[in-house]
């Protein structure tokens, strides 16, 4: 595979750099990314990803734009509410580059179509709002030997995930065996949306350093965030002898 006119005059200022250089850029273009959750986390990972040489996209959200996303889903304005956020998505990646290739999902994703959705792609990126949600897709991820993102945000705090289950190691119930039998959305329990525009930024940073070659320091760790206080600290995660991913 090689790039484009287009795409050398495109992406030359992350050519230029010696880390990335023009085989880092075109390892960027041959991988297919799914994005799962259109919001808050979804919507800048979409972003910095179609501008930064990603060209092949699925995007899976069942939801429509309301006026309460607009505060924190970056890709969304007025114009939008009401409309399918899949089909904005695709429309708003379309116009940074229209060759990019993005097949949308417009459903609610659960244990049984989580298979067949994610198995075509090399990176998953959980932008989901419910543990349910999560700790199902870390399971089908686990099986296919995926590589997963996962943001986790409410009020000033976050949570980020990055598990490559190509290779042996923890999942997301080592950290956090059962979904909680209580809680919120980040919409009900609050969310200061700068908080899920640096949790995209910080997944679509990794996702870029783990394709051309360089090293993600956050890999099976949780990179918790605390804005409010601007705290930020990492916690190795190792693997649970309870957790069925491991049998």
């Amino acid at each position: 595979m090689k790039l484009t006119n287009d795409q050398i005059e495109r992406y030359k200022g992350q050519i230029n750099l010696k880390k990335i250089n023009i085989q880092g850029q075109i390892k960027l273009k041959k991988q297919n990314v799914l994005i799962i959750g259109a919001g808050g986390v979804g919507s800048p990972v979409a972003l910095f990803l179609a501008r930064a040489g990603i060209t092949s996209f699925g995007i899976v959200d069942y939801d429509k734009v309301s006026k309460s996303n607009l505060h924190r889903q970056v890709l969304f304005d007025q114009k939008d509410i009401g409309k399918k956020k899949v089909l904005v998505t695709k429309k708003k990646i379309l116009l940074i580059d229209k060759n990019i290739k993005i097949k949308t999902y417009d459903t609610k994703v659960n244990r049984v179509n989580l298979k067949s959705i994610i198995k075509d792609y090399d990176y998953i990126i959980d932008g989901t709002d419910n543990f349910t949600s999560k700790l199902n897709i870390n399971d089908a991820c686990s099986f296919q030997k995926k590589k997963l993102f996962i943001g986790s945000v409410s009020q000033f705090d976050a949570h980020i995930f990055f598990f490559d289950f190509s290779k042996k190691g923890p999942c997301l119930r080592c950290f956090m065996p059962r979904a909680p039998q209580h809680s919120l959305s980040c919409q009900d329990d609050g969310i200061l949306g700068t908080v899920t525009g640096i949790v995209g930024t910080i997944i679509s940073n990794e996702l870029i350093k783990d394709t051309v070659g360089l090293y993600s320091n956050l890999k099976n760790e949780t990179f918790i965030i605390n804005l409010e206080k601007l705290l930020f600290r990492k916690v190795k995660i190792k693997n649970s002898a309870n957790c069925k991913n491991h049998d």
